[in-house]
Parts: structure tokens; C-alpha cells; sequence
């Protein structure tokens, strides 16, 4: 694989993808939530069924974001000094 023969600087100057990762699942959630918010009620408004998969599909995307927001929070508590996982 490609990845095997690195020559060059990459740990030294590598760049930690983790910050982009949480602004995408940020914004990921905000409009994941306020599209479920619009189409619950254009659900309720006009009585179709496919606002509500609209909805629930939306909804899937807040939930997912919200899951990595908090694997990313997992993750940079980790690193920064947090408890070890085997004393707890």
C-alpha cells in the first residue's frame, strides 16, 4: 500500500483532521435538527407521509452528529490528560 512507504516529515507536521470534523458534525446538527423541526410540521400541516420520512431522516442526521460530537469529546478527553479507561 501506498501508505507503508512514507518518507517525509508527516508526523512532525501532520495535521489533525478532529477540529473540520466538529464544525461538519456542528453544523451537521443544527440543520439536522431545524430540517426534522420543518418538516414535522409541514407533516402536521398538510397531513402527507412523506414529510414524515423527510423527518425522520433528518432526525437520523442530528442523532448521528450528535453521536460523533460526543465520540469526538470521548476522544479529545482522552488525549488531553482524562482519566485512564482502565482505572474507572
Amino acid at each position: 500500500m501506498w501508505l507503508r512507504d512514507r518518507a517525509g516529515t508527516e508526523p512532525t507536521t501532520a495535521r489533525s483532521p478532529l477540529r473540520a470534523r466538529r464544525v461538519l458534525s456542528l453544523v451537521a446538527l443544527v440543520l439536522g435538527v431545524a430540517a426534522a423541526v420543518f418538516f414535522v410540521t409541514r407533516a402536521m400541516s398538510t397531513g402527507e407521509d412523506v414529510w414524515k420520512w423527510e423527518a425522520a431522516v433528518a432526525a437520523a442526521v442530528a442523532v448521528i452528529a450528535a453521536a460523533d460530537l460526543v465520540v469526538l469529546r470521548r476522544h479529545r478527553a482522552g488525549r488531553s490528560g482524562g482519566q485512564d479507561r482502565d482505572q474507572q
